[in-house]
């Protein structure tokens, strides 16, 4: 397949999304067209490193770029001030200039961080993002949110800032675990549920073969959930008005539950998933969708092998406490991402607690 590559425009400033198969070795050739000046600071999931961290040293070198490279551990444990810190202390050492620029690789958690560095360090420096995840593919890369976790909750300190390049080479995907790449299709669905029935009809027919990652139809399906995640946020760059905040569909309760278990439990995109069933329960018991949409979207979830229930024994209290400290609260009302069908969102602050209990209680097992 040839590349693709998907504009995210905004007032100020537009940038590539560019979407293939196996052309790392691209990766310094883009940046040259972009007209990047400096040298590259590299900041790469310690997982993948050494093999397409030297693969990427290589593409930039041959460009004429010279190179640093950190490679340390991000995991959503780790995704805090403490490692941010540990960033800030190597690129003062190593005596990075304005004129520079960082590239994050990995997944969604270390674009967060890594790009939240990026907007800060000397008050911004240029970014790249190099996403080896599903889930940082189609969603997380995408639209200039940065940040990272405080004690009371998840993404609380961040900023809003854009990349000049996202570059996604989907062989990445091939080297990771099952439970990993089931979790990014959670972010693929969520598209579809708020935003296209036809690209939802798509995932649902198609499983098996989308799920494969090896033929055009896993291609077209992740480059179309880019598509929809680019054509939001150019809209609504900062989420000042209610169209970007339909992305966060699943998230208001995911983000809770990855509070609660502390980050250890559950991946994102299976947090998500289960916040979806709750947004979903919700949008049913409100009278606003229909019982069979609602298993219909349960079905999708199951058959890309995400979790529609949890067996552990949490506290749904302080589940609604984590939900009403979430940043799309306001005067302690939570702005609920619902749904009236298939591709048809709404937003509602009028959810009573005994509905939020009762589609929280609908999860547990």
């Amino acid at each position: 397949m040839s590349t693709k590559t998907i504009k995210v425009s905004t007032k100020n400033e537009s940038y590539n999304v560019i979407i293939g198969l196996n052309m790392i070795s691209e990766l310094g050739v883009e940046i040259k067209k972009i007209g990047l000046p400096g040298k590259a600071f590299i900041i790469i999931d310690k997982a993948l490193f050494p093999d397409p961290a030297r693969e990427i040293q290589e593409s930039l070198e041959k460009n004429n770029y010279e190179t640093k490279i950190l490679n340390i551990e991000i995991d959503e444990s780790k995704k805090n001030i403490d490692t941010v810190n540990v960033i800030y202390e190597w690129l003062e050492s190593s005596k990075m200039e304005r004129s520079d620029f960082i590239i994050s690789v990995g997944g969604g958690v270390t674009g967060d961080l890594v790009g939240f560095v990026a907007s800060t360090w000397v008050r911004g420096v240029n970014l790249i993002h190099v996403p080896s995840t599903l889930i940082a593919m189609v969603d997380s890369s995408i639209g200039g949110k940065t940040g990272y976790n405080t004690k009371n909750g998840k993404n609380l300190v961040g900023a809003f800032y854009q990349p000049k390049l996202v570059f996604q080479d989907i062989n990445f995907l091939k080297t990771l675990p099952d439970r990993e790449i089931s979790a990014g299709w959670a972010e693929l669905i969520k598209h579809s549920l708020i935003y296209d029935k036809k690209l939802f009809d798509h995932f649902y027919q198609n499983h098996s073969d989308i799920k494969n990652l090896n033929n055009i139809n896993s291609i077209e399906a992740i480059s179309k959930s880019v598509e929809i995640k680019a054509k939001i946020v150019s809209e609504d760059i900062n989420e000042k008005d209610q169209k970007r905040i339909l992305l966060n569909y699943g998230h208001t309760t995911g983000h809770a539950l990855e509070s609660i278990t502390n980050y250890k439990k559950l991946l994102h995109g299976e947090a998500v998933s289960l916040g979806m069933m709750v947004a979903g329960n919700i949008s049913y018991l409100m009278g606003l969708l229909s019982y069979d949409n609602l298993q219909i979207q349960k079905n999708i979830l199951e058959k890309y092998s995400l979790p529609t229930f949890i067996s552990e024994n949490l506290s749904i209290n302080t589940i609604i406490d984590l939900t009403k400290n979430d940043k799309k609260s306001k005067s302690g009302k939570i702005n609920w991402i619902l749904l009236e069908d298939i591709g048809k969102p709404t937003i509602r602050n009028d959810v009573p607690d005994e509905m939020v209990i009762k589609s929280l209680e609908s999860i547990f097992i």
